[in-house]
């Protein structure tokens, strides 16, 4: 009887040729090796990625954002055929949010763009967020580098849109456009200190028909809200633009938007100093989840963790006092 066929596994070189010649099949291959929390796997990724990084191909970085029901697959699907239809390669990273409970995720994005999914010149990738805070998934910034290595010249990260903890975002992309329904002006007081500090664009949704009237009074407690915070970059006003992912209205300005200011970032140095800052933190925050990670497998933290967190929670140790001793036991080691 034959013997079980192995899985086909390319090695680094065939992964990292065919990323650079555009092989979907590769980019993707490359995107679940990144995502794989198995151990054997991460040697492999990082080579993967630091070559993909080393070609240095540059990228128009948008992330969007804005509440569940504001529309974002839609203007999305909308905003990426005007980009394709001016000559550009497309990637969209899709972020869906994770069960708490289950920690699966629908990943239903692909499907409500179907347009997209279905053009040559567009890469669409759902990626469950896995819990993860900020609005992304705990491996997008890398996606990001692995797309822009396959050609993709424009790179769309869609958030899960949970309000405040969105900021994250504004660590990966160059411009942000923030989402809102007509009438949600109320929702202002909550979040214009969080996302609306680092939104460089405001796009109110579904303006057509009966919400049309709704929507311009929403335009002007937006452009209000703008006015009262500091500006994002000196040489940049942020916009209110009213849009229509049915009618086609108001997202080729925002295109021209993000396309203008990105041209004034390069001209001002700004682009590349921001793109440094993005390298920086994604080292520490690589950095952070190595240190963790070899933390928590350790076998003195393991042999000891268990018993020490008992007498936190029976009182007989405080969580401060739980953790250095937990600490201690790691530092010890040899």
């Amino acid at each position: 009887m034959a013997g079980k066929a192995k899985p086909y596994d390319p090695g680094i070189e065939e992964m990292v040729k065919g990323i650079l010649a555009g092989d979907r099949r590769m980019l993707s291959r490359a995107i679940t090796l990144v995502e794989s929390t198995m151990p054997d796997h991460e040697a492999k990724a990082h080579a993967v990625l630091d070559r993909c990084l080393g070609m240095k191909r540059e990228s128009i970085r948008i992330g969007i954002t804005g509440s569940p029901g504001a529309g974002k697959s839609s203007f999305i699907e909308v905003l990426g055929e005007k980009i394709i239809a001016e000559g550009h390669q497309l990637a969209v990273l899709a972020i869906d949010p994770s069960s708490s409970r289950s920690k699966g995720s629908i990943l239903g994005d692909k499907a409500r763009m179907e347009k997209l999914a279905g053009s040559r010149n567009a890469f669409i990738r759902p990626t469950a967020s896995s819990g993860h805070l900020g609005g992304t998934s705990p491996r997008t910034h890398e996606t990001i580098v692995l797309c822009e290595a396959a050609g993709f010249n424009v790179v769309i990260v869609e958030t899960v849109g949970v309000g405040q903890s969105e900021i994250t975002i504004d660590t990966m992309v160059d411009f942000i456009v923030l989402l809102m329904l007509p009438g949600s002006g109320d929702e202002l007081q909550g979040i214009k200190r969080g996302i609306m500090e680092i939104a460089d664009a405001i796009a109110v949704t579904k303006t057509d028909g009966e919400q049309a009237a709704l929507a311009g009074i929403s335009r002007a407690d937006f452009e209000a809200a703008l006015h009262m915070l500091p500006r994002k970059h000196p040489f940049h006003e942020r916009k209110v633009f009213l849009t229509s992912a049915l009618a086609g209205t108001g997202i080729i300005e925002v295109w021209h938007e993000i396309r203008d200011t990105l041209s004034s970032m390069r001209e001002s140095g700004m682009l590349p100093s921001r793109r440094r800052l993005q390298l920086s933190t994604l080292y520490h925050e690589v950095l952070e989840n190595m240190l963790k990670a070899r933390f928590f497998s350790d076998p003195a933290v393991q042999a000891a963790r268990a018993a020490i967190e008992q007498q936190v929670l029976s009182e007989t140790l405080t969580p401060y006092s739980g953790a250095k001793e937990l600490l201690g036991a790691f530092l010890r080691q040899p």
